[in-house]
């Protein structure tokens, strides 16, 4: 009779799972180096660098080759969306004609992980001649990009993750991460807020988040409310006539008094409550939110407190009701 193997016995380890946590390994590695790097040498040229961009009066004009200008394109649309006005120049087809993007006013941020593409003399030269300032992204800062630079960010050499040493992996991870830091220490820096984030992404899932508050509630007759002294049964009137599970108590000033939610009569459920008075049902205080606040910050609060409705207000007066189902079709949730 075969002999059955120990249930302790581990699965063997899938090769290709273990290709992956190689790859990410190496990744990490890359980062933490950078990080490493900050604490150290790096640190002066990265904060001399940001400098230089604050400081530039135009544009900064982001330029690579192969991977590093796929890696410089994502970098360009990185800080313009954070407030750093920026595009993306291909350091070959500068020669063409695309120099002529370029002003005497901007900052080129270069990308090149050895520093000796050929193809970006021609734009090396452009910035010599103009005086604009170059800041050179390499792992060599004695190439002859780190030799023309005015700034050299030298980001640690690292192995790739490629067996091979040679398929860009870590080091375009790394240009990314440096790229990141760039933009938000730009954005941190001057004090970019959440609703000049939402000028330049109207779109998407993003711009819904960004949305106001006033654009999504319920608001007017829409809006379920009753004052206290109010009898349950005809505040039971109004949460169905208003479909939204909930009525909104409001003191002689009209200011929120509290709520009363489908969840405050399974709670509070007695022989009586129809003729209970809303003041002895109701939740006092209960979550609000300014009608100029974003969806997100509405989206955040409805998840942590667990609840679906929140009432909308200007100062402490009710104006707008906002439901869980509001997010959703906004797609905001």
């Amino acid at each position: 009779m075969p002999r059955s193997k120990p249930l302790t016995e581990a699965p063997p380890a899938n090769a290709d799972i273990q290709s992956a946590l190689r790859t990410l390994d190496a990744g990490s590695n890359g980062i933490a180096a950078i990080a490493a790097a900050l604490r150290g040498p790096l640190g002066a040229a990265f904060a001399a660098a940001v400098e230089l961009i604050r400081q530039a009066k135009g544009r900064a004009i982001l330029t690579g080759l192969g991977k590093s200008g796929h890696v410089a394109r994502k970098m360009a649309a990185t800080l313009a969306s954070t407030g750093t006005p920026a595009f993306f120049v291909h350091s070959a087809e500068a020669g063409h004609g695309d120099l002529g993007m370029i002003t005497s006013d901007d900052v080129i941020i270069a990308l090149s992980w050895s520093g000796e593409q050929p193809e970006m003399k021609t734009l090396v030269n452009y910035a010599k001649r103009f005086a604009i300032p170059l800041i050179a992204i390499t792992s060599n800062a004695q190439s002859s990009l780190g030799q023309a630079a005015r700034t050299v960010l030298e980001l640690p050499k690292a192995r790739e993750a490629c067996p091979h040493n040679l398929a860009p992996t870590t080091s375009t991870l790394m240009q990314a991460a440096i790229g990141d830091a760039l933009a938000i220490a730009l954005l941190e820096g001057r004090g970019f807020t959440a609703l000049e984030f939402a000028n330049f992404h109207p779109g998407g899932k993003l711009g819904a988040m960004l949305k106001h508050i006033s654009d999504l509630m319920r608001s007017g007759d829409a809006v379920p409310l009753k004052p206290l002294g109010t009898g349950m049964s005809d505040a039971l009137v109004e949460m169905s006539a208003k479909g939204l599970g909930c009525v909104v108590i409001v003191d002689a000033r009209g200011h929120v008094a509290g709520i009363v939610t489908d969840g405050d009569l399974r709670r509070k459920m007695r022989a009586d409550l129809l003729s209970a008075s809303v003041d002895e049902i109701m939740t006092a205080n209960p979550r609000t939110v300014r009608r100029e606040a974003l969806a997100s910050e509405a989206l955040e609060i409805l998840n942590s407190a667990k609840i679906t409705t929140l009432i909308v207000t200007d100062g402490a007066k009710p104006v707008g009701i906002l439901h869980m189902h509001d997010l959703l079709r906004a797609g905001v949730a």
